[in-house]
């Protein structure tokens, strides 16, 4: 296992944030335009883009950045970049279920990093996760203690893979975990298209009291090859306002609650063990 912690550097994340926004809209950043634009040094612009580099989120040339280029499953920053404002919401809402000093598990997903970084104020946090972008945000921007089981590194996702829940035996149960999904059904639950993330999803589910699924409305009737939890295993699911009344009833009869904006909410209170 890998642990670390630090103190949070709020400037540094909002910096981050600007800067992979200005990515999203003309394609290439410079050093000197975002040292103009923040007023801080070059060298500290450059220690960003470095830093967002490591994350697999920009690719660094000479005099700024640009956006990576897309590879297998889309790049993680292109697919961070797509319906990010319905990420965000998701993210912001289940964020409301994490309580400081909880033991939480998330995923290596693009909607489980934009939760990374609602979470990044609270306290004490202990985060056991396989995605090496969320590992590091935490690391760089909050004193959570970050818990990473170890695996084969795969690069399309960014995370560390395997079957490691002899890991996780014995050492207590995580409060709740947060996973995105490739699509879903009331008939196989929660799908992946890679055998290796559904395998690793399926052992951090094993050690959770409460499972929560992250998705847009775009994900439902997509497609899905491996299962990794089953309907009986969620507790509720967090999606978009592009969800339809039908999905949810669909859902609420299989006895899981669907989480819309403008909705219902889900209990906020931990779950029993």
């Amino acid at each position: 296992m890998s642990i670390g912690g630090a103190v949070p550097e709020r400037n540094d994340f909002v910096r981050e944030e600007v800067i992979l926004h200005e990515l999203t809209a003309s394609g290439r950043v410079r050093v000197n335009d975002l040292a103009a634009q923040f007023g801080v040094s070059a060298v500290t612009i450059r220690k960003d883009l470095d830093s967002l580099e490591q994350r697999a989120l920009l690719r660094r040339v000479r005099g700024g950045a640009v956006i990576t280029a897309v590879g297998d499953e889309g790049a993680f920053s292109e697919r961070l970049r797509q319906e990010a404002p319905a990420k965000r919401e998701i993210a912001r809402r289940a964020a409301e279920l994490v309580h400081d000093g909880d033991v939480i598990a998330i995923d290596s997903s693009t909607t489980a990093y934009y939760l990374a970084q609602e979470l990044l104020d609270r306290r004490d946090l202990m985060v056991v996760t396989y995605g090496m972008r969320s590992a590091t945000l935490f690391m760089d921007h909050s004193n959570a203690t970050v818990v990473m089981p170890g695996g084969v590194l795969r690069r399309a996702s960014g995370s560390m893979v395997g079957a490691f829940s002899n890991v996780l035996t014995g050492r207590g149960r995580i409060i709740s975990g947060f996973f995105g999904v490739a699509t879903l059904s009331t008939h196989l639950g929660l799908l992946e298209l890679s055998s290796e993330e559904a395998a690793t999803k399926r052992s951090l589910i094993g050690a959770c009291n409460a499972v929560y699924g992250l998705f847009t409305s775009s994900k439902i009737g997509a497609f899905g090859l491996h299962a990794f939890a089953e309907p009986g295993q969620l507790t509720g699911l967090f999606t978009d306002d592009g969800t339809d009344d039908d999905f949810v009833a669909e859902w609420a009869a299989a006895g899981v609650p669907v989480l819309r904006p403008q909705h219902h909410s889900l209990s906020t209170s931990h779950p029993a063990p």
